[in-house]
């Protein structure tokens, strides 16, 4: 079923989300925006080095490549990778509970940067497109943490499949001192960005 986004009582464009993970599907559903999911398969190269880079990149690669799966009339296509950097290090998903260890004992007690990058694909009804790629970018402050916090928050398992191996919307955030920035961008959509860029 094809659904679509109001706006002014109009019936606008479908609108579809570039991406399988549930933080970013739970954020759009929290602002009742309706959508589909159509998930790029792609694998994710990119060439720049530095983190606002990279995720935008690899937001629009994923945007980009959902596109070539549907018809290019009447469409939005919203791409979106989020990464954490810290000391000029780009903290991906931990492949192991060792590597996530590592990760946050970086983390604890200083500051750090989210990164999401956003791609918003908008083709109009002749199938001529318009474009939208940035980042978003939000400093997170982790209270000092001891080995016996970090092992109690890796017990939860919390930390699989979660760049910087944290959640800030989950078990994490007792550790959470504050935030600069978006806070829907460290969960992994900055959505009053991407809600207004649809909107104009």
């Amino acid at each position: 079923m094809q659904v679509f986004f109001e706006q002014g009582g109009k019936k606008m464009k479908k609108i579809i989300l570039a991406s399988a993970s549930p933080r970013r599907k739970e954020i759009l559903e929290q602002i009742g925006m309706q959508f589909e999911i159509l998930v790029s398969d792609k694998e994710e190269i990119y060439e720049s080095s530095a983190p606002e880079e990279i995720v935008k990149e690899l937001s629009l690669l994923k945007a980009n490549h959902v596109s070539e799966m549907v018809g290019k009339n009447d469409i939005i296509i919203i791409g979106a990778d989020t990464i954490v950097s810290h000391e000029g290090k780009v903290l991906g998903k931990p492949k192991s509970r060792a590597e996530a260890f590592q990760m946050i004992q970086g983390i604890q007690g200083k500051v750090h940067k989210v990164y999401t990058g956003i791609a918003i694909l908008c083709y109009d009804e002749s199938g001529e497109k318009k474009m939208i790629n940035d980042a978003v970018e939000t400093k997170v402050f982790v209270y000092p943490m001891s080995e016996k916090e970090i092992n109690n928050y890796l017990d939860t398992g919390e930390y699989m499949d979660k760049a910087g191996a944290y959640a800030i919307q989950g078990l994490f955030a007792p550790f959470i001192e504050k935030i600069e920035g978006d806070y829907y961008n460290v969960v992994g959509l900055p959505v009053s960005r991407i809600y207004q860029a649809i909107k104009s």
